[in-house]
């Protein structure tokens, strides 16, 4: 197929599929990928399985793991193919746009990244692992952005090489999964995207073994059967799955199992897989010659027979019988959206602006003449690492070279110049894999890379027509990892700070999460876990500074700063020249509340009563309204609150933003380290001001403000808060008790262990700080002799209960050493630094 070819596709919006293949680490994305690329004519079919072409990078390579998503586009005909298409006779056509994602915890945010370009998602589950952590995590995602899910139960093979399981016991492993998949579908439910259950019957799941290239559908079975035997396909199909069992004597089916019925499924798929399967591993090929007569496959086997042997004849019958791309490839026509039908329902909640103006209606029906509106999700570097394209997805419109563009960033707020760029597009590209391919223009539904844009784009970014002033941004995507851990990195020779500088621009537009911050002179680069850090690193070492020699810390885990009690006086703090009295006292705000902050929750006034509602059920009986709170800290979604319980105060409103702003600074750099704090309520008790306005301005206000939050922070038992993170472990059961020692000498706490029925592994979850999770994957395979295999997620901040400002306490030490490295003088602060006496 040729690139004029794909562009002449690319405007039949109908025919189009953008889909991400999303599911745990190591369950078989980028090899069932292999599969379907090897379909499209891009690499050839023997390879397909070993050479996993998605994972473009050297190291990816190397720890066969996928560390970014990657792109490519996929040209189908299928008349060639002769795929059964139910619903669509004409067309013969389809272009595939396909993102293979990476199932590691430590880069969900390229998960995240690659669903807002897609339409529909191919979850793939390990038949013997069945649904894993990520798996949920990461299907989660994709149902909260809309995204229609279809099934691929992957790794049959090792059912019947490995393992040698008998069919009832697999068939009950493979509906367990279908069943764990509706569990977590059936928590969304949402009327405009309609029904999501997937069924074997419904020919929306798949069963595969991605390294040996094959997989087949209830249906495909049953028309191949149907043919075989003259019995209606559709009748058949009813009877493949579920209980329906086939009774041999008496050539009948039945709904009750007795000792001479099958299971239909068992009799008719499973066994006939099994047994040609065992007979080329053990290389009886009378036997096997008879099996591929009784089955209709003869011409295959003759092909094949002769030249190939023993695993190799295996493969090369399992994927001339049941291609892989086949099956999959015709699920993901009939079951996932075309962007002509996704975008109808996915508009609404991606997009700012009100739904009935002329950028949402274009964008609902996905039309060609209409506004431009591409929404970038994450930036790719080209081949030599020098710069970048923007990769991302036309939701209407069409792009062409030298179009002018408005470009607006993450942190665009309508109305404002902020984050606003005009420029032009230089060149628009066709990712493929490895490959970059130019192209003239592109329409909308499609996904795209524009070049020339990385100096305006940070990490993602709105584009649309330069004329276009009241279009509103797409909304940003939401990760659901915390970048928690952070190292600090500095150069041994300082003429090479410009260098650095530069290289951690270049770092942080090349990953959707990681963070590049400077702090007191430090550089810190802060990820989601260990191996996503060490990739980073490794990054910013080899391609962004090539032979400039960097100094790495440690990696240091931010605490926040925090109260177990209310103040026990009201603080007081004068200004400086002695005119202004502020008195105020701080209250413990309880962590779910401070959680729900965070999150946003409590952004518009109405979800504010409901907070006033939850804070008068709290014991420390003061009452509060809605007016009264002024502002949560630091950077307005913080989890500190500033509340006035003051009573009618002359000239209060006009220092309200002096407050306000104050509060802000307060509560991001603490009092005892410089660390945000976190589940405080300050409470202004009184207020008193001078008459003359001069000697009540800002200058005044601000620093006695900040004297009260502190002086109000220290009268009320400070402690410090650590990361958690929740470590989900999957191990066999006899090397348990391995686990609970390690995490027990982490300070780590086991709450929840469950065992599958019928499956040797267990599966351990536990909280575990953030702080002792160094080097515990190692610690892990150690005393597990390599057999567990953790996963960390940031989950929440717990309560340190040591005193910090005791000597030789555990938070002490903390205390101190953070201190030291932040350059701070070791003396703790006392509360008469801050308090004034009356």
């Amino acid at each position: 197929f040729t690139i004029d070819k794909i562009s002449q596709l690319m405007k039949q919006k109908s025919n189009i599929r953008n889909l991400s293949i999303i599911a745990h680490v190591d369950h078989g994305k980028s090899t069932l990928t292999d599969s379907l690329v090897a379909a499209a004519g891009i690499i050839s079919i023997e390879q397909a399985g070993n050479q996993r072409i998605m994972d473009t990078r050297a190291d990816e390579q190397e720890r066969c793991i996928t560390i970014k998503s990657t792109g490519i586009s996929l040209y189908y005909d299928i008349k060639s193919e002769k795929i059964t298409n139910e619903t669509q006779e004409n067309t013969k056509e389809f272009l595939i746009n396909l993102i293979d994602s990476p199932g590691h915890v430590d880069f969900s945010s390229e998960v995240t990244a690659a669903l807002r370009i897609t339409d529909g998602a191919l979850v793939v589950v390990d038949c013997i692992e069945e649904v894993c952590v990520q798996t949920e995590t990461v299907l989660r995602q994709a149902l909260s952005e809309r995204i229609l899910p279809v099934l691929v139960i992957n790794k049959l093979d090792r059912c019947f090489i490995e393992l040698n399981y008998d069919g009832e016991r697999a068939y009950e492993s493979f509906s367990r999964v279908v069943e764990n998949i509706n569990i977590i579908i059936s928590t969304y439910h949402d009327e405009s995207v309609g029904e999501l259950y997937l069924h074997p019957n419904k020919s929306n799941t798949t069963f595969a073994a991605g390294i040996h290239g094959w997989s087949f559908t209830i249906k495909n079975m049953a028309i191949f059967i149907g043919n075989r035997m003259n019995i209606k396909a559709a009748k058949l199909r009813e009877k493949l799955w579920g209980n329906n069992f086939y009774d041999n004597s008496k050539k009948k089916w039945t709904k009750k199992k007795n000792s001479n019925c099958i299971r239909g499924f068992v009799r008719f798929i499973y066994d006939p897989i099994k047994l040609l399967i065992s007979k080329c591993v053990e290389e009886q090929y009378s036997e096997l010659e008879a099996l591929c007569n009784k089955l209709g496959i003869t011409e295959i086997f003759k092909n094949c027979y002769p030249g190939f042997r023993g695993k190799v004849l295996m493969k090369k019958i399992m994927q001339n019988w049941l291609p892989a791309h086949k099956a999959i490839l015709e699920m993901i026509i009939d079951h996932l959206p075309s962007p002509e039908k996704s975008q109808q329902y996915r508009t609404e909640i991606i997009y700012e602006g009100p739904i009935d103006d002329i950028y949402s209606k274009s964008m609902k029906n996905c039309d060609l003449s209409g506004p431009l509106m591409i929404y970038i999700s994450k930036m790719i570097p080209n081949i030599d690492k020098s710069r970048f394209l923007a990769f991302g997805r036309i939701f209407s419109g069409s792009v062409k070279s030298g179009m002018k563009i408005r470009i607006m960033g993450s942190s665009f707020i309508k109305g404002s110049k902020k984050d606003l760029f005009f420029t032009t597009v230089h060149r628009v590209i066709l990712c493929m894999g490895r490959k970059f391919e130019p192209i003239d223009e592109v329409p909308c539904g499609n996904t795209v890379a524009l070049a020339g844009l990385d100096q305006f784009i940070l990490k993602n970014a709105t584009i649309t027509n330069s004329d276009n002033e009241n279009a509103y941004p797409i909304k940003a995507m939401k990760f659901s990892v915390h970048p928690v851990v952070r190292r600090a990195i500095n150069v041994c020779d300082p003429n090479n700070l410009p260098k650095l500088i530069d290289g951690m621009k270049r770092l942080s537009k090349s990953d959707p999460l990681v963070q590049c911050l400077e702090d007191n002179g430090e550089y810190i680069i802060a990820g989601a876990g260990e191996l996503h850090l060490e990739i980073c690193l490794k990054d910013l070492k080899d391609d962004f500074l090539k032979g400039v020699e960097l100094k790495i810390s440690d990696p240091i885990v931010p605490y926040r700063e925090s109260i177990i009690q209310k103040s026990d006086h009201v603080c007081l703090s004068k200004s400086s020249n002695k005119h202004n009295r502020i008195f105020a006292k701080a209250f413990p705000l309880d962590q779910k509340i401070a959680q729900r902050i965070e999150d946003g929750l409590f952004e518009s006034t109405s979800s504010k009563t409901e907070l006033v509602e939850l804070l008068n059920k709290t014991d420390n009986n003061y009452k509060t309204e809605v007016r009264n709170i002024w502002s949560f800290g630091p950077d307005i979604s913080g989890p500190n609150i500033l509340i006035d319980g003051t009573k009618s105060v002359q000239y209060l409103e006009e220092i309200k933003d002096s407050c306000v702003s104050a509060f802000q600074f307060g509560t991001k750099e603490g009092v005892l380290m410089k660390e945000n704090m976190r589940g405080i309520i300050l409470k202004l008790e009184d207020v008193v001001l001078h008459s003359d306005a001069i000697h009540r301005g800002g200058g005044q206000i601000i620093p006695a403000f900040r004297k009260v939050i502190y002086a109000a922070y220290l009268s009320a038992t400070p402690r410090l808060m650590e990361p958690i993170f929740l470590v989900d472990i999957s191990t066999p059961k006899n090397s348990v008790s391995g686990v609970y020692s390690v995490i027990a000498n982490k300070r780590g706490k086991v709450f929840e262990e469950t065992t599958k029925q019928g499956s040797p592994m267990c599966a351990i979850k536990a909280y575990l700080p953030v702080s002792e999770s160094f080097g515990f994957t190692s610690a892990l395979r150690e005393s597990t002799s390599g057999q567990a295999f953790p996963q960390c997620v940031f989950d929440h901040w717990d309560i340190l209960r040591a005193d910090p400002l005791k000597d030789q306490s555990y938070s002490n030490k903390i205390l101190l050493t953070n201190r030291k490295r932040k350059g701070l003088n070791s003396d703790l602060p006392k509360i008469e630094d801050y308090e004034d006496k009356l």
